[in-house]
């Protein structure tokens, strides 16, 4: 990677990382809300006998949400789930290259599966103006459905950051791809 367009690669990079952190941090918080409006739900139904159905779905709106809207800044932070038993063992060039491997061969596939199927799903929900079909619901399943639109897109800016970091350090341009807490703990 010549040195010029490895910079602009890598700024390309750091702000990729910084809107995936930006959202990953952003709906961590809704967890707060998650227990809160748990709570509620169960209090309202069982001290109170009242059912709250808009509330039990804005739970899974909200659930939802924190899963895949962090889903980006979890694979950025190395804290995805890895089969660990080799990688840690191995130095930076060939951690790299097992995570450049893995996105190209898993990752941006995945992703681009799930855009092609789930694009006339969320579509449709939209023309439709889809609503809950329980009384008392939500009125705009089409943005949950979104959600997914979400996931796919922060995924795959991820996977470009993904790639820039992990040929930068097989190119020697980086010492790690890892951010700085997570490389010092290996």
């Amino acid at each position: 990677m010549p040195g010029q367009f490895a910079n602009l690669a890598l700024s390309l990079s750091r702000l990729i990382d910084a809107a995936n952190a930006l959202l990953g941090r952003g709906v961590a918080w809704l967890s707060v809300l998650l227990v809160l409006l748990t709570c509620a739900v169960v209090l309202l139904r069982y001290a109170f006998g009242i059912g709250a159905t808009a509330t039990q779905e804005l739970v899974m709106y909200a659930h939802a949400l924190v899963f895949m809207g962090a889903a980006a800044w979890a694979v950025q932070r190395d804290a995805h789930v890895r089969v660990d038993i080799f990688f840690r063992r191995q130095n930076a060039r060939h951690q790299a290259l097992t995570d450049l491997l893995g996105t190209l061969l898993l990752m941006l596939p995945m992703c681009l599966f799930l855009a092609w199927t789930c694009w006339d799903y969320v579509a449709v929900s939209w023309t439709r103006g889809e609503r809950s079909s329980e009384a008392g619901g939500l009125p705009f399943v089409y943005l949950q459905k979104s959600i997914i639109l979400l996931l796919v897109g922060s995924l795959l800016l991820q996977a470009i950051s993904q790639i820039i970091k992990t040929l930068c350090v097989l190119t020697g341009k980086l010492p790690t791809h890892l951010q700085p807490d997570h490389a010092e703990a290996l």
